[in-house]
């Protein structure tokens, strides 16, 4: 089957779902009731690369694709666009912040195109006179993402520390401050304090080349794994299991992988 046939099959089915005859709770949804899902299958997808399983992968790339087809239909029935709409302004897109393989333009390395990128999109968006490099940014995204966006546009402005030491004395200053405030500081500000570290370490991770939402999700899936482990090393006894004599096995976990 040719892949616009498939596409266009998806497509089709979706309009019969959102039918008079179709599904009921499929007519009951709304641009709103379904960010949950949306949100929902990119992380699934996102598990899914992280698993390098491509079967898996080639599921969940499926559902999500569903979920945006499914924006699509609600705004098509409300006379907003359609998926051509969105093919076609996706496509324009991709071909005008492309100069340098769709036009006459020098030929750039990796960093330079995403800079390219960044200064086309803010030439494209409509913006009153007085703009910022950091308009655009998602104000719902998810805080780290939405920080490292931050840190990487103020960077693109000039705005960076010029070298890893300059970060990683940021990081240390703020751990600092957070220790003065442990020990007697109110606890809005100690929330601040930690914010501030965070930020402050997700700027050392951008100076450095690492991908600080990558970086957390890894050490997240490995404290799963061991601590899974903990608890099968412990079982059935957890419950009775001092905090103290966990750490010690917690630690001997450690030096075994």
């Amino acid at each position: 089957m040719n892949p616009g046939d498939s596409f266009q099959r998806l497509v089709e089915l979706l309009a019969v779902l959102r039918g008079e005859t179709g599904c009921p709770w499929d007519r009951e949804q709304d641009h709103h009731s379904l960010k949950k899902f949306l949100l929902e299958e990119a992380y699934e997808v996102l598990e899914a690369i992280d698993e390098e399983d491509s079967e898996h992968l080639c599921e969940e790339l499926g559902d999500l694709l569903m979920n945006l087809l499914f924006q699509a239909r609600i705004a098509q029935e409300a006379g907003h666009f359609d998926i051509q709409d969105v093919c076609r302004g996706i496509t324009e897109k991709l071909i005008r912040r492309h100069p340098h393989v769709f036009a006459s333009t020098p030929e750039l390395q990796a960093e330079d195109v995403a800079r390219q990128w960044e200064q086309i999109k803010l030439q494209e968006k409509k913006r009153p006179p007085h703009t910022s490099a950091l308009d655009g940014i998602p104000r719902n995204a998810p805080a780290l993402n939405r920080a490292q966006k931050t840190v990487q546009r103020a960077a693109q402005a000039g705005f960076a520390w010029p070298d890893a030491e300059g970060a990683l004395a940021k990081v240390h200053e703020e751990l600092e401050e957070v220790e003065e405030v442990v020990e007697s500081g109110p606890k809005g500000r100690l929330e601040q304090e930690i914010g501030d570290l965070l930020f402050a370490v997700i700027g050392l991770a951008r100076t450095v080349g690492v991908d600080a939402e990558s970086a957390l999700r890894g050490t997240t899936a490995r404290f799963t794994e061991r601590f899974r482990r903990l608890e099968a090393r412990l079982a059935p006894g957890l419950a009775e299991t001092t905090s103290d004599e966990m750490i010690r096995i917690w630690r001997e976990m450690a030096t075994e992988n």
